[in-house]
């Protein structure tokens, strides 16, 4: 496949740029940090989501979406990141639909039409440690009557305080380290036994401490097969990954113009600072890591859309490069905007701070290039 937009996704992009730029710019998410909003979200603006058509990307045409694929779910994300846009779109429309739709049509009919609606937020409870490690899920899904009762704690739970429910990974069988024998529910948000710590995280997003003390769920709560569950987690961790990548294609990529417009505005000793040939360097070196990034990233969404079996090594290859170069962007942008840059009056910062959660979520560059690394038998 060509390595560049076509009509209709270049249509979509101009479409989601314009919306959030008006809607949601870097503005919008400094008000909500100055006003404290526990959600770290406007349900106003998710639900503006749904009527751009935006939530239903991913949605097959006969649960009522619009039944594309991760490419176009990557050009809304990464003018999300482009804008810092807070929305649940990420763990909702991207990773939470990919896992539902190894569901049953039940779970389909139960919240396909709320996400749709842009009035439904999902979360989700996959890691348990400090770092990403999804194979280290020790989670207890016990069996009970004609359901199972969870037990352990969650780390990291985006947006888990204001969601509707949470997708649980947990284990049925097996130990932690081994990939079989987990299975993943669907977790409605006011089952008894479950607490959540809501936490503000550097980037002024909002993540939850999940502890599962004896939650009961039935059987209809499961997504997929018991015991079977890592085929529909990886599809999960695949499609969030991708998702993560394009978004921080987008940060780099704002924090890159944010840069690039100062250097052609402050002056130094008489002259524009662009003019000064060592940061032109920087910059074009910058725009080179931010263009191979975007490659990677569409390349793997590409081979997700058509059920490559490599596409699990491209999504790694994607979200190291990706998360490698917003970080240098963000580093270049506060370095060449001088000691101002780390100042609260400046966006630059807010660019960074994003990059910081993001580059975590679902594996910093470090553990996917360890993961290429492991696949190749190095």
């Amino acid at each position: 496949m060509p390595m560049f937009l076509n009509e209709d996704q270049a249509m979509l992009r101009d479409s989601a740029r314009e919306f959030l730029k008006s809607e949601a710019p870097v503005s919008h998410m400094r008000k909500l940090r100055d006003e404290g909003c526990k959600d770290g979200f406007r349900h106003a603006l998710w639900k503006q989501f749904g009527e751009m058509g935006f939530t239903g990307i991913l949605i097959g045409e006969d649960d009522g979406g619009l039944g594309l694929g991760h490419v176009e779910a990557g050009v809304v994300l990464e003018e999300i990141g482009r804008n810092l846009s807070p929305s649940p779109f990420l763990t909702t429309a991207v990773a939470g639909v990919s896992a539902l739709n190894h569901g049953g049509q039940h779970l389909k009919d139960k919240f396909f039409p709320g996400i749709l609606a842009g009035e439904t937020v999902l979360a989700l409870a996959i890691d348990e440690h400090a770092k990403h490690r999804p194979a280290q899920i020790a989670t207890k899904a016990e069996k009970s009557g004609n359901g199972f009762k969870l037990s352990g704690k969650k780390q990291f739970v985006v947006q888990g305080a204001s969601a509707d429910a949470l997708i649980v990974a947990a284990r049925t069988a097996g130990a932690p380290g081994e990939t079989d024998g987990i299975t993943l529910f669907a977790v409605d948000k006011d089952a008894a036994n479950m607490s959540i710590d809501n936490t503000r995280l550097v980037d002024s997003s909002m993540a939850a401490h999940v502890t599962l003390d004896g939650v009961e769920v039935d059987g209809d709560a499961v997504i997929g097969e018991v015991d079977q569950g890592w085929q529909v987690l990886a599809a999960l961790l695949k499609a969030g990954r991708a998702g993560s990548a394009a978004e921080l294609v987008g940060v780099g990529s704002g924090a890159m113009d944010m840069t690039v417009d100062y250097l052609k505005q402050r002056k130094q000793f008489g002259r524009l600072i662009g003019e000064f040939q060592a940061l032109q360097h920087r910059a074009a070196h910058l725009y080179s890591e931010m263009e191979i990034a975007r490659a990677a990233v569409l390349k793997a969404q590409q081979l997700l859309d058509e059920g490559k079996d490599s596409a699990d090594i491209y999504v790694s290859v994607a979200k190291a490069k990706a998360g490698r170069s917003a970080n240098l962007a963000v580093r270049e942008g506060v370095q060449m905007h001088g000691g101002i840059g780390m100042t609260d009056e400046y966006d630059i910062g807010f660019y960074m701070k994003r990059d910081r959660a993001l580059n975590e979520f679902m594996g910093d560059a470090n553990f996917h290039a360890g993961r290429v690394a492991e696949i190749f038998g190095y």
